[in-house]
């Protein structure tokens, strides 16, 4: 049988938006490779295992924490528009990951994309 955390990884890994999760305290524990691409001049692979308030401003950390706090007070909160990115043509959201009993474990931020795609449908040359 294939192993579901090998799955779920293999996922993320496969996407090409950022998906950089963070643990309660705010550290950055995974990053996928679109990531740490995206965030290699703040320091990529070596943004791991440090607080993601570093790289924001006051407002924004505030804004984080309630998130969080939102998060934290009911597990019907999950998701959290939090702005659009005009240059890129995104949307951003906060997003609460939860175990199987819906204890908030961890969160992420997601993007969405508002770009047509432009890759030719089942190309697979």
């Amino acid at each position: 049988m294939t192993d579901l955390n090998e799955i779920y990884k293999s996922v993320l890994e496969a996407d090409r938006a950022a998906v950089v999760i963070c643990d309660l305290e705010h550290i950055i524990i995974y990053m996928n490779p679109a990531a740490i691409s995206r965030y290699a001049k703040w320091g990529g692979k070596a943004l791991l295992g440090k607080s993601l308030l570093n790289c924001h401003n006051e407002k924004s950390r505030e804004m984080i924490g309630k998130v969080l706090e939102w998060f934290r007070a009911s597990k019907d909160n999950n998701i959290v528009y939090t702005s659009y990115n005009e240059k890129e043509n995104k949307d951003v959201y906060m997003v609460a990951l939860r175990n199987e009993t819906g204890e908030l474990i961890a969160y992420y931020e997601k993007h969405e994309y508002r770009n047509k795609e432009t890759m030719t449908m089942y190309n697979m040359d």
